[in-house]
């Protein structure tokens, strides 16, 4: 089978390589899948460079999450039968033609979803429903101002507060993604998100300040997004993509009132299972009920994996890039 393969941690992924590996079988509990989508995720990027907090050993196969058909079963395994669409993950081995996986691993594929959207959605959405629903409790009418709303995470952020009925202004970085943003899924409210934006943010919410952010950058932006939360807000820390960690002095939530909350989706499922199976159960739901929609920004064969790899670098992506085993 195809699979890429990383065999050496090395800059600029040079240890990784299309390779053609020997089909593996499912062992005791697990199920072999037919991938025919994988999405891509920063993660995997820094994987192949060991960057990662993850640091599987060597070789192995990237790829953190895909959709695909049950092709095997192993001794042990109920509920599922060969020809079944799943998604799944099991955070690296998705970008192949074929991978192994534990059978709870898996989930049926929505049927409202095509592959390269079903590969596109579970990360970024389980974020997006933990950090909205579990983390901020979000309520209908409240204002939701999210950062980096052209990434997949950021976009299924914007996605997910509009269909729980919230009041989203989607903040990006050029004049293109902020049109595809609007095209995609309307926001309430659209802006830049160079610095000033906490102005923008006051005006738009009448001077209250959002009640919730969700903060996918760090760096500058966490440091003014402090400026721009309203009284009992919830700062949501995802991720530090700009690179810089940001600090925050404690006066700041005292006398604002706020709250920072960071938000590890996976790590919220293995710590609450019972939580974490209704936060896939329920982001499952709203999928099959057209609720979300998952944006693919492009889909390359697995062959082309360097320029999809490059796309996320270059940080042109409007929501997902899926590779095609």
């Amino acid at each position: 089978m195809r699979a890429l393969q990383v065999t050496e941690l090395r800059p600029d992924h040079a240890g990784a390589a299309l390779a053609d590996l020997k089909l593996p079988e499912p062992g005791p509990g697990e199920v072999r899948v037919r991938v025919r989508a994988a999405s891509v995720n920063f993660s995997d990027l820094l994987m192949t460079r060991g960057d990662y907090q993850l640091k599987p050993e060597l070789p192995f196969v990237s790829g953190l999450e895909f959709a695909g058909e049950v092709d095997a079963i192993g001794d042990g395994v109920a509920g599922w039968r060969v020809g079944d669409a799943v998604v799944g993950g099991n955070r690296f081995g998705a970008m192949a033609e074929y991978c192994v996986v534990p059978a709870g691993a898996l989930r049926s594929k929505p049927g409202a979803l095509g592959w390269e959207e079903a590969a596109a959605y579970p990360v970024a959405y389980l974020t997006a429903y933990v950090a909205l629903i579990r983390c901020a409790r979000i309520e209908p009418g409240e204002w939701v101002l999210v950062h980096g709303a052209a990434g997949g995470v950021g976009l299924a952020a914007v996605d997910l507060a509009k269909a729980i009925g919230a009041r989203v202004i989607a903040a990006a970085s050029s004049p293109a993604k902020r049109e595809a943003i609007a095209a995609l899924y309307a926001p309430d409210a659209i802006i830049d998100a160079a610095p000033g934006f906490r102005e923008t943010v006051k005006d738009l919410t009448g001077g209250r300040g959002a009640d919730a952010i969700f903060d996918p950058v760090g760096g500058d932006i966490f440091d003014e997004s402090t400026r721009c939360i309203a009284f009992g807000g919830r700062l949501l820390v995802i991720g530090f993509a700009s690179g810089r960690i940001p600090e925050v002095s404690v006066n700041m939530p005292l006398i604002k009132g706020f709250s920072v909350v960071g938000v590890r989706a996976g790590e919220y499922g293995r710590r609450f299972p019972d939580r974490g199976a209704e936060n896939l159960a329920a982001i499952d739901a709203l999928a099959a009920e057209g609720r979300i929609r998952p944006h693919v920004h492009a889909a390359l064969d697995l062959a082309d994996w360097r320029a999809a790899f490059a796309m996320l670098e270059r940080r042109e992506v409007v929501g997902k890039v899926v590779l095609l085993p």
